[in-house]
């Protein structure tokens, strides 16, 4: 393997991370505040359709974006509601939230374009489109770290970069702010941020708000910057990975940046090789398109030593009186 391959495979991941990178910080945040979110899976995937119906009609991914993150905060509302007002279920809520989405994104997309439920194939500015960083051509001719700037830093669409922006963002507003204090300790002692004359229901509030915007820009990219379009289940299973990638961080911006970039890789290495000969033994393509899903097993297996999660996560709050 050379090294312009090595850096393809580098580059392929970068950009499959995102999404999971994006809905594991969603997660991070929401779960951070005790409100467990497996929805995540369903709110992408239902910005992936706003986005990208909104984005074939009007021409313009800007607006698509926005339409995107709409879609998805609708849905943390309605999990807000169930789960945090209403102290349903969290596991419920969010699984109610995927089959919801599911669906409504088919019908929808049936009824508006009579596609089989996708929507038409974006081009143009209905698509977002690389940025090409400052110097990256000039430096492509230095050895080594030319190449790796110019390919695998250079070159990605906006949202890839908001992703990587929003890892150290999120490590200071959770571990450098009053907010990211009080959030943090809503999601393992509500009672004493209760006590100190905090609301423990707008804390929450905004964690499952700011999941909700997250998720809203991973599903918009999946639609109009990975692909060309939405399809049908396009996240396929995307939600789920970035929950097992955020165990896998312990519930750590950081950790969740590698883990995340981890699976990215597993998934460009396997469309890169499809099949694999190591030595007399061929591993099928079925096996490596299967290794994200695998590594997730593995992870939620606790396999990767003991992930604690916040003390009070999953469990409504009960103001004493």
């Amino acid at each position: 393997m050379d090294y312009a391959t090595i850096l393809q495979i580098l580059d392929s991941a970068v950009r499959l991370m995102t999404p999971l990178l994006l809905a594991c910080l969603a997660g991070l945040y929401s779960e951070r505040a005790g409100v467990f979110d497996i929805g995540l899976e369903g709110k992408m995937l239902m910005a992936a359709f706003a986005a990208a119906s909104v984005a074939a009609v009007t021409g313009s991914v800007w607006l698509g974006l926005i339409a995107g993150i709409a879609g998805s905060l609708i849905l943390a509302a309605v999990h807000g509601l169930a789960s945090i007002t209403f102290r349903g279920n969290q596991l419920i809520s969010g699984v109610a939230i995927n089959f919801l989405a599911s669906g409504l994104t088919v019908l929808l997309g049936q009824k508006i374009f009579g596609l089989g439920g996708r929507t038409p194939s974006l081009a143009g500015d209905a698509r977002f489109g690389p940025v090409t960083l400052p110097l990256a051509e000039t430096l492509r001719g230095v050895p080594v770290l030319g190449p790796f700037y110019a390919e695998v830093i250079s070159g990605h669409t906006p949202l890839v970069y908001v992703a990587l922006i929003a890892v150290p963002l999120t490590w200071w507003l959770l571990f450098r702010t009053r907010f990211g204090l009080r959030l943090r300790a809503v999601g393992e002692n509500p009672a004493s941020v209760d006590t100190a004359g905090v609301s423990v229901t707008r804390l929450r509030y905004a964690a499952v708000a700011i999941a909700g915007l997250l998720c809203g820009i991973a599903g918009a990219y999946l639609a109009t910057g990975l692909s060309a379009g939405f399809v049908k289940e396009m996240t396929a299973g995307r939600g789920f990975i970035a929950l097992a990638a955020l165990i896998f961080a312990k519930w750590r911006p950081w950790p969740a940046l590698g883990a995340t970039f981890l699976f990215g890789l597993f998934e460009a290495i396997a469309n890169r090789y499809p099949n694999i000969e190591i030595g007399p033994v061929t591993i099928p393509s079925m096996f490596m398109n299967a290794l994200p899903y695998i590594l997730t097993v593995i992870i939620l297996a606790g396999f990767v030593g003991r992930a604690i999660p916040p003390r009070a996560g999953g469990e409504p709050y009960v103001k004493e009186r």
